[in-house]
């Protein structure tokens, strides 16, 4: 265990919810809801105003909507997220080389692996200038506020920034761990989901302490040898899991859940060869080839079940990825339907064997390569929680999704506000202006076309922080302390900091 807080958690506040009302000011302050719109459509992110009416996450969006009817409710926007993502992790590297992101809102970063900023103390007092100085140059770059936590391991990082929710910092001394562990629910330590708590609530353990009281002999005969340890460790504050550096990932992976069960063979198949490009694209974003090839598929009943295959050396091909992915799916019953499918690469290393696949590759012309990365860019921009049915006629009205951005010959740009019978109904606004006005079109109306996002930068971040009544003290100035220069890093990254570069993000 470290004696110093040197590790930091970071969670930005209700990222995906906070991206639109940031960039929506008719919505600032109003319940937000960003996830799938359709019958079987999850809640990615409720905004905080959301939540207070039950609202969370993982949700389904019909319950949402029965919950909190007058929220608003919008398709995601993932290509602005991973946009608005580059920027806050690149303030990240800017702390430290050893960044671990866990999705496109949260990360580790190892304090340790980098020099302290000129003029920053040591010991806690300084690792709290530098989680407050992190607060500052994200609210300055994006507008948008996130919550910091600090301590001597992963765990107790992440519990601190759950305690600092939201746009708070907490810290966490090593020395007093079990002292801030023993309040907290069972349920607070990683690994103990419901089944885990079940079994410990019925033995008379609801809270850390008390686990930790209960020894390591009760846990191993309540939980097994391997999570009984595991658990025993936690309640008494060790972890002494590192912060793992991107490039260490042991995967690749994309999944799609299908608003409808797909059920067609052929359409199945398209979908397969449309996953294993874009998990390509990620894996080369990475800078990675792999040697294993898997598939996931989910079926009408819930069921799921994995298929792998490894190749006789790594690649970052896609069209061995794909190949080998249909493959997988010819020894699949997809007659009954299919929910979800996915498609992963593991087994990663730096290097591809491109010797092994010389014959692959000499078969694929320039024309069918260009092809298939343009074909893998605009699939990327599809990565959504719910999409629907490939290849299926889309409707007028169904192409202007709730929040996506238009623009207008004569009223310039706004968003969809909602669709139907044959009329879509357009909010003018942009992320600096006063909340706009609402205009109802024909879904045909040649003068109304679909527009890239506007960025979220330092100048929206200025006219937010203007019109904040009133401002906290150092909580908007752009130049509130000069972040270190970046650490060495590599130039792309998958996973939560994607390349901004090509994500179809204007900026004004």
């Amino acid at each position: 265990m470290r004696t110093e807080p040197t590790i930091l958690h970071l969670d930005m506040d209700a990222f995906f919810a906070a991206v639109e009302q940031a960039s929506k000011p008719s919505l600032r302050g109003k319940p937000v809801v960003v996830g799938g719109l359709g019958p079987r459509g999850v809640v990615s992110t409720a905004s905080y105003e959301a939540r207070r009416f039950g609202v969370h996450s993982a949700m389904p969006t019909a319950q949402a909507r029965r919950l909190a009817p007058n929220a608003a409710y919008l398709g995601t926007r993932f290509g602005l997220y991973r946009a608005v993502s580059e920027v806050v992790m690149e303030l990240l590297y800017a702390l430290s080389p050893l960044v671990e992101p866990l999705s496109l809102d949260e990360a580790f970063v190892d304090l340790e692996a980098h020099e302290a900023p000129t003029g920053t103390q040591g010991g806690a007092e300084g690792a709290r200038e530098i989680g407050e100085r992190l607060r500052r140059d994200i609210r300055a770059a994006t507008g948008l506020s996130g919550s910091v936590g600090l301590a001597g391991s992963k765990m107790l990082a992440k519990i601190a920034s759950e305690e600092a929710k939201p746009d708070g910092l907490v810290l966490i001394e090593p020395g007093t761990e079990r002292e801030r562990l023993a309040p907290m629910p069972v349920r607070t330590l990683p690994g103990v989901g419901p089944a885990t708590g079940e079994v410990l609530r019925r033995a008379g353990l609801t809270t850390i302490g008390e686990v930790a009281e209960a020894g390591a002999d009760e846990l191993l005969r309540l939980l097994g040898k391997a999570h009984g340890t595991a658990v025993h460790a936690m309640a008494h504050g060790i972890d002494e899991r590192p912060v793992v550096a991107e490039r260490d990932a042991k995967s690749v992976s994309v999944e799609d859940t299908y608003d409808v069960d797909l059920t067609d063979r052929t359409r199945v198949r398209l979908e397969v060869e449309r996953l294993a490009r874009r998990c390509v694209t990620r894996l080369r974003a990475a800078g990675r080839s792999g040697r294993t090839v898997v598939i996931k598929v989910r079926s009408y009943d819930f069921s799921t079940l994995t298929r792998s295959e490894t190749l006789r050396g790594p690649t970052d091909d896609p069209g061995v990825v794909k190949e080998a992915a249909l493959r997988l799916l010819e020894g699949v019953d997809t007659t009954a339907g299919v929910r979800l499918l996915g498609v992963a690469v593991s087994g990663l290393a730096d290097f591809t064997q491109e010797d092994l696949f010389a014959q692959a590759q000499a078969a694929r012309s320039e024309a069918e390569a260009e092809a298939a990365r343009q074909a893998a860019e605009a699939d990327a921009e599809r990565d959504s929680t719910v999409v629907e049915e490939p290849d299926a006629a889309v409707p007028a009205d169904r192409q202007w999704i709730p929040g996506r951005d238009v623009r207008h010959a004569a009223h310039g740009r706004g968003w969809v506000q909602g669709s139907g019978v044959g009329k879509v109904t357009v909010r003018f606004e942009e992320p600096d202006t006063p909340p706009g006005r609402v205009r109802t079109f024909a879904v045909d109306d040649p003068d109304l076309e679909p527009a890239e996002p506007v960025m979220l930068d330092a100048r929206v971040a200025e006219a937010l922080a203007r019109r904040a009544a009133p401002a906290p003290a150092g909580g908007s100035g752009a130049g509130a302390g000069q972040s270190p220069a970046p650490a060495t890093r590599p130039k792309s990254r998958s996973g939560g900091a994607g390349a901004s570069s090509g994500s179809g993000v204007s900026r004004p």
